[in-house]
């Protein structure tokens, strides 16, 4: 036999301090909020790196602009099926909500242009969003994006404090209530 019990004793504990050293350190960094899919609320707020990208006249723009604005920084593009999925409920969450309290800033980071955005909201008759697009690998380096879409929520003082990855139904009782109670 090519172990014996203390070694299986042995292999079986360390799994286990193994598991219990993981368990503990992801929970010390963020708390997954029970009733919104895909949130993930953090513990330790994270500062945010300024960047730049274009808004639809083609002009620079940086996030600090936005900065003494609650923010809704949703990253997206054309070919993401999830992102196609979500828009409608963004454009609707802009006009529910009073744009000094929460901005919402969904930029294109698919590598596409202007043009090919504009094509994209007009299909699916997103009328109330601007439409902004970055330079994709920079900002998804930067900022640790895992993938689209991406949500980030960053504070009056430039400090993340949540994000979403992967789409949900920004509509939905549970996100507006939370999202109410931020206010």
């Amino acid at each position: 036999m090519l172990f014996n019990y203390k070694s299986m004793k042995f292999i079986f504990i360390s799994i286990k301090i193994i598991f219990l050293y993981f368990i503990s350190f992801s929970s010390s960094y963020s708390i997954e909020a029970p009733n919104i899919k895909n949130l993930i609320i953090y513990e330790e707020k994270q500062k945010i790196k300024f960047f730049d990208f274009l808004n639809e006249a083609g002009n620079k723009v940086n996030l600090k602009d936005f900065k003494s604005e609650l923010i809704i920084l949703n990253f997206w593009a054309t070919w993401c099926a999830p992102c196609r999925e979500e828009m409608p409920s963004l454009n609707n969450l802009q006009i529910l909500n009073d744009e000094k309290k929460i901005k919402i800033i969904p930029i294109n980071i698919g590598g596409e242009n202007i043009s090919t955005s504009k094509k994209f909201f007009n299909e699916l008759l997103i009328e109330e969003l601007q439409i902004f697009v970055g330079d994709g690998a920079g900002i998804a380096k930067n900022l640790k994006l895992r993938g689209l879409p991406t949500t980030l929520f960053i504070d009056k003082d430039g400090y993340e404090f949540a994000r979403i990855v992967g789409s949900i139904d920004f509509n939905s009782d549970d996100f507006l209530n939370w999202l109410n109670q931020l206010n």
